[in-house]
C-alpha cells in the first residue's frame, strides 16, 4: 500500500514549483497551520493609499464612465457649433480648423492617461494580492480536506472492525 504524505509533504510538494525562499517556505507552512489566513484585500490596500492614488481612482471612474463620454460629446458638438453657426467671423474664438479646441484635447489626453494608468497599476497590485490570498485559502482548504479524508477514512475503517466483532459476538451467542 501507497505510504499517504503529511499535510508538510503536502505543502511542500506545492510549493515546489513557486521556487520560494526556504525561509518564505516555512513562514507560509506556519501561516497556513497555525492562523486564518484570509485577508480583505480592499481594506489593506485602502489603508495603504495616498491622496493621489485616491485622486487617481476618482478621475479613472469619471473619466471612464458614460456620463463622461456623452458630456465630452456634447462640450465638442457645442464648441464646433458655436465656432461655426453663433458666433460671426470676428469674435470667433477658435474657427475652423480647431486648433485650440485640438490643443485642448492633447493636453486633456496627455494628463488623462497618465492618471488612468497609475489607477490600472494599482489595481493589477491589488489582484496579485487576491490571487496570492486565493492560493493561499485554496491550499489550507485542500489540506483540511486530506485531513478530513484521512479522519473519514480511519472512522469508516473502525466502524468495519466493530461491525466485525459485534457480527463475531452475535454468531457465538446463538451457538449457545
Amino acid at each position: 500500500m501507497e505510504k499517504r504524505k503529511t499535510k508538510k509533504e503536502i505543502v511542500k510538494m506545492l510549493l515546489r514549483d513557486n521556487k520560494l525562499a526556504e525561509q518564505d517556505e516555512e513562514e507560509l507552512l506556519n501561516l497556513l497551520f497555525d492562523q486564518p489566513i484570509s485577508i480583505d484585500v480592499d481594506k489593506q490596500e485602502e489603508s495603504k493609499m495616498t491622496r493621489g492614488d485616491r485622486i487617481a481612482d476618482k478621475v479613472s471612474a469619471i473619466a471612464g464612465s458614460w456620463t463622461f463620454i456623452l458630456l465630452f460629446l456634447v462640450f465638442l458638438i457645442g464648441w464646433i457649433v458655436l465656432n461655426t453657426v453663433i458666433l460671426v467671423d470676428g469674435k470667433k474664438i477658435d474657427p475652423y480648423p480647431f486648433i485650440l479646441l485640438n490643443l485642448l484635447l492633447s493636453c486633456i489626453a496627455a494628463i488623462q492617461a497618465p492618471i488612468i494608468m497609475m489607477s490600472q497599476n494599482r489595481q493589477a497590485e491589488k489582484d496579485s494580492l487576491r490571487n496570492q490570498n486565493d492560493y493561499r485559502t485554496d491550499l489550507k482548504s485542500e489540506l483540511i480536506l486530506e485531513a478530513l479524508h484521512d479522519q473519514m477514512t480511519e472512522i469508516i475503517k473502525n466502524q468495519k472492525k466493530i461491525m466485525k466483532q459485534l457480527g463475531e459476538s452475535g454468531d457465538s451467542d446463538e451457538g449457545k
